[in-house]
């Protein structure tokens, strides 16, 4: 079990000590893979393994005719099955009436390989919430989470098989990194989830919702680190917000990227030119706790993320959300809320936006969500400093489908 320990003070004559229990980063149940110089390895590059079938989603539609011709077929005839797939969700050569029968199974198969089988679906929040697990050509296996909300539907989709990050707290970085996901396995959790809704699905539409019944909204905050899988990860991203039938018509504003900071990356994000939401997420605000809790900050720091998520905003004019997972007396302290505000507004003001997240444990924990009155006081605070701030509403802990709990257990 960890140390209780006094809470380190940062030397900064603003923040007074507060004597409050200090319990350090600590894995359970399994030891984080370290480097000979003591530190949770990284994984960056997703480890060798077959690749899925290329399918129509991992082809930008001017690729399509060259793609049709290999199968021997005219290439409008592709542009009829993006059709049937981005908007009807179908795989299904039978209901696929408007190509001709001859040559039918044969187009379908070689642009639509099956991608993900679904082995198992749970739901909670009376049916509001449904979690898939998924398993991908090669054996490995995948979560995504439905939700509806009022006047949305988010996906959480996963872009990674496992994760490289080695964050101890998760559920999904105590499997490592599998492999990258390709483009059309992303995309295709979204076609999927869309099909599910329209065979009636994720309990009834209110009465005075008027929202179309398919995903609108996409959050990457399932398995894996998005900026790891950058170039699949915009690939995905192009096709669900290019109009259909080459892709799936979503708002650009409707999907948020999330990192845990990687800033090279971050900063090609905001040079793409495509507004989607971009959420950091930090978790602790001063470097000597946020070493332990996410290992990527060995590599960047908590000012150097900070200052690429506000040059996203400056780039994009999207307003940045911060992620802030709040865990019992490990980073829910006061003095880390006046810290964390400090920055931010160093920073300049209405940039940023912060989510604290109250923890999901994972089963058995030690590890759990911060007291209620010390959530209110840490939203007050940094309320008090003139930040913008929204406890998250979290969605599916009875079936381990919250943040950080995506665990691919069979």
């Amino acid at each position: 079990m960890p140390a209780d320990l006094e809470t380190a003070e940062p030397a900064r004559p603003a923040i007074r000590r507060t004597g409050a229990r200090q319990v350090r980063p600590a894995t359970e149940g399994w030891q984080q893979q370290k480097g000979a110089d003591g530190r949770p390895l990284l994984q960056f590059a997703s480890p060798k393994r077959g690749k899925p079938p290329v399918h129509l989603a991992d082809l930008k539609p001017e690729e399509w005719k060259g793609k049709a011709e290999e199968l021997g077929l005219p290439g409008f005839r592709v542009k009829q099955l993006a059709r049937h797939y981005y908007t009807r969700w179908t795989t299904d050569p039978a209901e696929m009436t408007d190509l001709p029968a001859a040559g039918r199974e044969e187009l379908v198969a070689g642009m639509l390989p099956p991608l993900l089988t679904e082995v198992k679906r749970l739901e909670t929040d009376r049916g509001d919430t449904i979690k898939f697990l998924w398993k991908l050509h090669d054996g490995a296996l995948v979560e995504s989470v439905l939700m509806r909300y009022p006047g949305r539907i988010t996906l959480c989709v996963s872009s990674q098989a496992g994760c490289g990050m080695n964050c101890p707290f998760c559920a999904t970085g105590q499997q490592g990194l599998t492999r990258n996901m390709s483009a059309a396995e992303i995309v295709d959790q979204i076609v999927q989830a869309n099909r599910v809704i329209a065979s009636g699905a994720l309990g009834g539409k209110k009465r005075d919702d008027h929202s179309q019944e398919r995903v609108s909204n996409i959050v990457f905050m399932g398995m894996g680190e998005p900026l790891a899988n950058y170039a699949r990860i915009m690939q995905a991203v192009r096709t669900m917000v290019a109009p259909a039938p080459n892709g799936l018509g979503m708002s650009a504003r409707n999907i948020t990227v999330s990192t845990v900071g990687l800033v090279p990356a971050i900063g090609k994000l905001a040079n793409e030119g495509i507004p989607v939401t971009f959420a950091l997420s930090l978790h602790a605000p001063d470097d000597g706790l946020r070493d332990e809790l996410i290992p990527v900050n060995s590599r960047w720091k908590v000012d150097e993320a900070l200052d690429a998520a506000r040059d996203y905003f400056d780039k994009t004019g999207r307003r940045v959300s911060i992620e802030y997972a709040l865990i019992k007396d490990m980073n829910d302290h006061g003095w880390r809320a006046d810290l964390l505000a400090e920055k931010l507004n160093e920073r300049g003001h209405g940039w940023v936006h912060v989510n604290p997240i109250p923890l999901n444990p994972t089963p058995g924990s030690i590890w759990t969500a911060s007291d209620l009155d010390v959530q209110r006081e840490f939203v007050r605070r940094l309320e008090a400093a003139g930040i913008p701030t929204t406890i998250r509403d979290t969605r599916g802990k009875e079936i381990d489908g919250a943040c950080g709990q995506l665990a691919t257990e069979g």
